[in-house]
């Protein structure tokens, strides 16, 4: 069993959403595929990934270094302990060899998603979906039929009015959703205060409802911010600012009671463990929110995963970000809190299988193989393109 080629291509996000802090215009991500010798229905199985949302396109460090240490590499290099099955662990080890360490973001997101590509790959050999065989090799066998699913909206929309805002919201919680999160930070505080007033008119109270700076602030706007939210209780305060200012977490902690929630920008176990030394968070209450194709992919998230429950970190604490298919199996696979949805948001690379049915909150889980791409018809074609 070997990898034949590895495909990859940059495709725009065509987005004109605005958070607090830049808007996706320009945005791009790349696809990839990892072509395999394995033939099932006369052609080859192949896995697919992309690199999530928010961060842009990395084809040029997969050309010149990742793709090429793994298709150089000997083909048991890449195996199991069995040597009869590709080992996404292994696939890793080859691509960081003469990697120096730190300066993670450069590399960890084009190496995240040929592994997550790779994970895909090996659970369509093995014939099952991906949620399940993740279950198996990192959660005890514990498979989920079903997982918690919130949804990300209240984006900053030119013209848009409070009654825009609220109609917005019902519609989430009329698909099935219990749990929502809206953007914060892109307005003076008293006015963002008036939109979250609004939304818990209609989702009826503060546990329901999570806000979203993404990293806006200095220390002083989130304390000031965190002082004003706090009557609410809501669900969780998310990325106030800088994701290595681990001081300002820890000070934020300590004045500001409900959940905050992080994660998302980091990239590497060793800033993540630096966030749980050092950022005064607090494991029965905080979420954490590593996206795993932006992480190195699923074998180091799990390191990841085990290394805070070690210090004291629940499973149920962990809501990976992305509100794709792929976080969607890993947030089931390793039983985790849950995962986000970005409904009708990133184009064809937002949201779930076309035939995705969700019911109070939950999203009932695929049968496909793999991650299920090719449940999810428009952005499929596009993967389709790198095998025609």
């Amino acid at each position: 069993m070997r990898i034949t080629a590895i495909r990859e291509t940059a495709v725009p996000l065509n987005s004109t959403l605005r958070n607090s802090s830049f808007d996706f215009s320009e945005m791009t991500t790349s696809v990839v595929a990892v072509i395999t010798d394995v033939m099932r229905d006369g052609r080859p199985v192949a896995g697919f990934a992309f690199n999530s949302t928010g961060r842009y396109a990395c084809g040029a460090a997969m050309r010149e270094r990742f793709i090429p240490r793994l298709l150089r590499a000997a083909p048991e290099a890449l195996l199991d302990e069995s040597g009869d099955h590709l080992d996404p662990a292994k696939a890793l080890a080859v691509m960081m060899q003469r990697e120096k360490a730190g300066g993670h973001a450069e590399r960890s997101i084009a190496i995240g998603t040929i592994e997550v590509a790779l994970w895909d790959a090996v659970a369509k050999i093995a014939g099952l979906p991906l949620h399940r065989l993740l279950a198996q090799r990192y959660n005890g066998g514990k498979v989920a039929r079903s997982c918690f699913c919130y949804v990300g909206g209240g984006w900053y929309r030119p013209g848009q009015t409070t009654q825009d805002l609220q109609d917005e919201m019902r519609g989430h919680l009329d698909a099935g959703y219990t749990m929502l999160k809206m953007k914060v930070g892109g307005l003076a505080l008293a006015e963002d205060v008036r939109r979250v007033e609004a939304v818990l008119k209609v989702v009826g109270e503060g546990r329901r409802l999570a806000v979203d700076a993404n990293c806006k602030f200095t220390r002083e706007e989130a304390l000031a911010y965190g002082k004003a939210l706090a009557p609410f209780g809501l669900r969780w305060f998310e990325e106030p600012f800088d994701p290595h200012d681990y001081a300002a977490f820890a000070e934020l902690a300590a004045a500001y009671a409900p959940p905050l929630a992080t994660g998302e920008n980091l990239y590497s176990t060793q800033d993540v463990e630096n966030l749980a030394r050092f950022g005064g968070l607090r494991p029965e209450r905080d979420v954490i929110q590593v996206d795993p194709p932006q992480a190195y992919g699923i074998a180091q998230y799990a390191r990841t995963i085990a290394m805070l429950e070690k210090r004291g970190w629940p499973r149920g604490a962990h809501f990976p970000h992305g509100g794709n298919q792929m976080s969607l199996a890993i947030a089931a696979g390793l039983g985790l809190g849950g995962a986000e949805s970005y409904p009708g948001v990133f184009g064809d690379f937002g949201g779930f299988a076309d035939d995705a049915r969700l019911e109070g909150g939950y999203l009932t889980l695929p049968d496909r193989p793999g991650i299920g791409f090719e449940g999810q018809s428009a952005l499929y074609r596009i993967m389709r393109r790198l095998l025609d």
